[in-house]
């Protein structure tokens, strides 16, 4: 998966600072509402959540549920969360969503195991979309991973949040009419172009040699500036951006 290019300058990938309100981010929405009844809060958790619902699949499953286990689960914790609006569950300290979704489905884990694996396969509340065989064929078609199922959890929660950052990328491309040039592209926003690649792309795309670096330049540009919007839904501070995405991008190492 392409992730933002480090630099000695810039060693986190960390993009340009940009707009520093984080007012009206998903996460801030709902750490200001605190226990305020807030349809928008409850909107930006719900954004969140279906965002980010596979990371936490895929937890619980490395924690020993079985697939319909780990189905029934996660529709549970999201039916909590969501559908009974436990939004007074979180505070102005609540850290990052990610550290938040992840300490809350350990107490659940903890301290309702026994009363949640007892759940009637397909009988529990649906709340996320979540495509058993869809999430069930992302999890066996994953490497093993050496380490704590926590930090495959964070590994897996980096490897979604760029997917989603190049997702939108793509969706810009085609909207410009440039989706042959994202295609062609997207390979550099990772990986250091080789002697002569440009060259050997300059007449595809309709540019000179010169033309394609600064095409990568930009593209790789846009994508970093959208990771780090990607990032900011899930925080509250500048500060925790920063060291969201430090963390993060150590847990892709």
């Amino acid at each position: 998966m392409p992730r933002p290019a480090k630099s000695a300058s810039n060693p986190s990938g960390s993009l340009f600072a940009g707009e520093r309100t984080f007012a009206t981010t998903h996460w801030s929405v709902v750490t200001a509402a605190g226990n305020r009844n807030s349809e928008e809060a409850a909107a930006a958790f719900e954004k969140l959540c279906r965002a980010y619902w596979y990371p936490l699949y895929a937890y619980v499953r490395r924690k020993g549920l079985s697939a319909a286990d780990a189905q029934d689960l996660t529709q549970e914790f999201f039916y909590r969360m969501i559908g009974k609006n436990y939004l007074e569950s979180v505070d102005r300290n609540a850290g990052s969503f990610r550290s938040f979704l992840l300490a809350s489905i350990n107490h659940l884990l903890a301290n309702e195991w026994d009363k949640a694996r007892t759940l009637k396969r397909g009988g529990g509340h649906e709340i996320i979309s979540l495509d058993a065989e869809e999430a069930e064929g992302r999890f066996l078609q994953e490497p093993a991973l050496n380490g704590s199922a926590e930090k495959a959890f964070d590994r897996r929660w980096a490897l979604t949040l760029l997917d989603r950052a190049l997702g939108r990328l793509r969706e810009e491309f085609t909207a410009a009419g440039k989706l042959q040039q994202f295609d062609l592209l997207k390979a550099f926003l990772s990986d250091i172009a080789s002697e002569g690649e440009y060259a050997a792309l300059a007449e595809p795309l309709g540019l000179e040699a010169g033309g394609v670096a600064v095409a990568v330049h930009r593209l790789r540009q846009r994508y970093r500036e959208i990771v780090r919007a990607e990032i900011a839904q899930t925080v509250t501070t500048e500060a925790e951006l920063s060291a969201e995405m430090e963390y993060l991008f150590a847990a892709l190492d």
